[in-house]
């Protein structure tokens, strides 16, 4: 078996997004059932670059009728992970607006850092 460049670029495409999406578990910026259905999805478009013959029996499950739709499937997995990263830099964007303003409210309440310090120690 001759193996084609999209043979091996998606499944190396997948195993990165993989990993990334496991990494930010650990992290705790996202949860399980967000990494296990990004492991799902990315072990899918693996599959179908590995075993192109996969191709058949999905046709008949999902529509996939040839080579050229396991493309546009990688493809479309692409932009999902796109998304699934900006969506990612937008939570942590909003988690420090959120800590910013709060430390802003509390300065301007006479509450300053050091004062919530010897407050919460008591």
């Amino acid at each position: 078996m001759t193996l084609t460049p999209y043979q091996i670029v998606a499944p190396i495409i997948a195993l990165t997004a993989i990993v990334y999406a496991w990494n930010l578990v650990m992290r705790q910026k996202k949860t399980v059932w967000e990494a296990f259905f990004w492991t799902v999805f990315w072990s899918a478009v693996a599959a179908v670059a590995m075993f192109p013959s996969f191709l058949a029996y999905l046709s008949t499950v999902t529509g996939i009728e040839n080579r050229e739709n396991a493309v546009i499937f990688t493809a479309l997995g692409i932009l999902f992970f796109m998304v699934f990263y900006m969506i990612i830099r937008l939570e942590e964007l909003e988690r420090r607006q959120t800590k910013i303003v709060r430390e802003m409210a509390l300065r301007e309440a006479g509450l300053g850092s050091e004062k919530l310090k010897v407050n919460s120690e008591k």
